[in-house]
């Protein structure tokens, strides 16, 4: 399994949110390029990059700090974020990032959204956030009538090999991970590499993660506050 601890950008800064919710706000750092080099040093890989002000309101005010993250180099970058249109998928890959993750846009625009699968393959990652079990968009504020394995099926049909999949009742709560859900979706979309994220907390749950082969694990919060020590979680489970 692959290891992504998470940097979320807001004004250039690293800041965890609780829930996806703005207001609920936590700054754990001033600069992400530190950050990164913490995690590099710490035997991390890859790289997990949100930009928070551009999913709400699709601007590009923390490209320079992404510019830079991609820049310094050692980790494998994904991105998400506000990525809404080809010009800023080509935007971000050409600053050398992994692969750019579209979210609300691959529920609003599918047709697109299929475009660009097709298009650039592997370099396109689709995030899916279900709220009881239906998936949501527009920074987890509303909620479609289509359940999201469901939407992973027409995702998987659709030429999408990578997932990432949160549980939004669990991201930033400290409680630990949907884990019955990972399996569920494993056994019913085989092929598709998912990415859990939200919630994990305990080295346990990424051991068990990785034993029902699920591909990737997201490390946010338990890695600022400490639950998880970055250092162990490599050693334990990343390939």
């Amino acid at each position: 399994m692959q290891l992504f601890p998470a940097i979320d950008l807001r004004g250039g800064k690293v800041v965890r949110l609780t829930q996806g919710d703005y207001d609920r706000m936590t700054v754990y750092g001033e600069d992400p390029c530190a950050q990164a080099r913490q995690f590099l040093a710490a035997g991390a890989k890859n790289l997990h990059v949100v930009d928070l002000d551009g999913a709400k309101d699709g601007t590009l005010s923390n490209y320079d700090t992404i510019a830079a993250l991609a820049k310094q180099g050692g980790l494998y970058i994904e991105v998400g974020g506000g990525i809404r249109t080809e010009e800023r998928i080509e935007k971000y890959l050409s600053l050398g990032v992994g692969r750019c993750i579209l979210g609300s846009v691959a529920v609003t625009d599918f047709d697109f959204t299929a475009r660009m699968l097709k298009k650039y393959g592997d370099r396109i990652a689709v995030g899916v956030d279900a709220k009881n079990g239906f998936v949501a968009i527009h920074g987890w504020k509303d909620v479609s009538a289509e359940k999201g394995i469901d939407f992973c099926k027409r995702l998987a049909d659709a030429g999408c090999t990578a997932v990432i999949y949160t549980d939004i009742a669990c991201d930033g709560a400290m409680q630990g991970t949907n884990m019955a859900l990972y399996r569920q979706l494993q056994t019913e979309v085989p092929g598709m590499n998912f990415t859990a994220s939200g919630g994990i907390s305990f080295e346990s749950e990424l051991v068990e993660l990785d034993r029902m082969g699920v591909a990737a694990a997201i490390l946010g919060k338990s890695l600022y506050t400490g639950a998880l020590d970055l250092q162990r979680c490599v050693k334990l489970v990343q390939k």
